[in-house]
């Protein structure tokens, strides 16, 4: 397999404080690979330089052979590259398929302003329609998005990422906050993913990062020290000492 997304040396700091320290790591094409880590080892920070959001101090960002580090972070989503944040980065006042249809037009190369002509472009609509039915949500398209509960403003967050036809989706905590019932209808929607592109995955639900991921990189005080399978990472001494304990 090839990679499509690949770092070296990746470094940043704050301060004193080093969040990255000289990160290296290639991530194949259309697999899920996830990134676990405890608080503070440096994941949002990571995810934030590979998005384009944060400038590293020092090192090399490359997607599809192409070196992007210093392009900013529409030029990367211009080339395939999609974040969701941690927290929730949609517009409430619009309904759930007009968040979805301005996606689709930002893609386009159409303007912000644009958002009232959306609502007449049928093509437009019906692929904005077409991507909640994937996540299941084809229901609630019409309803304002602040009527959704936080398990459905993730999965839309992921239409959105859906919309931009990224070939490379970074999802940051994807579970955050979900309840039991919503917890396995994301496993079960990112699974429905797999293989279609790549997924970067930044998660701290060890259930999920392990039912999902066919390569998982441990980050610990801002360095990779495991790159493997579910299984090589869960019976790791190393990784078990510094993050997942004895269990």
């Amino acid at each position: 397999m090839s990679s499509i997304l690949e770092m070296k040396d990746l470094r940043k700091s704050y301060g004193g404080v080093t969040a990255t320290d000289g990160v290296s790591l290639s991530v194949e094409k259309n697999i899920l690979h996830a990134i676990i880590g405890p608080n503070g080892a440096g994941k949002t920070t990571l995810i934030s330089l590979l998005s384009g959001a944060v400038k590293p101090d020092g090192g090399k960002i490359f997607f599809a052979g192409k070196d992007i580090t210093s392009q900013p972070a529409y030029s990367r989503a211009k080339v395939g590259i999609s974040r969701s944040y941690q927290i929730t980065s949609l517009i409430m006042s619009m309904s759930v398929l007009d968040n979805v249809a301005l996606a689709i037009q930002a893609r386009s190369g159409h303007s912000f302003k644009f958002i009232k002509p959306a609502k007449s472009l049928t093509k437009i609509r019906s692929e904005a329609l077409n991507i909640l039915k994937q996540i299941g949500l084809a229901d609630r398209a019409e309803d304002l998005t602040s009527n959704l509960s936080h398990g459905e403003h993730r999965l839309v967050e992921i239409a959105i990422a859906l919309a931009s036809n990224a070939q490379c989706m970074m999802l940051d905590e994807p579970m955050a906050g979900l309840g039991p019932e919503e917890s396995v209808r994301m496993i079960a929607f990112i699974k429905q993913l797999k293989g279609s592109r790549t997924i970067l995955l930044i998660e701290h639900d060890m259930d999920a990062v392990f039912a999902l991921a066919d390569t998982i990189s441990v980050l610990v005080y801002g360095k990779i020290i495991a790159t493997g399978s579910p299984d090589e990472i869960r019976n790791n001494e190393a990784v078990r000492h510094a993050y997942l304990g004895e269990e």
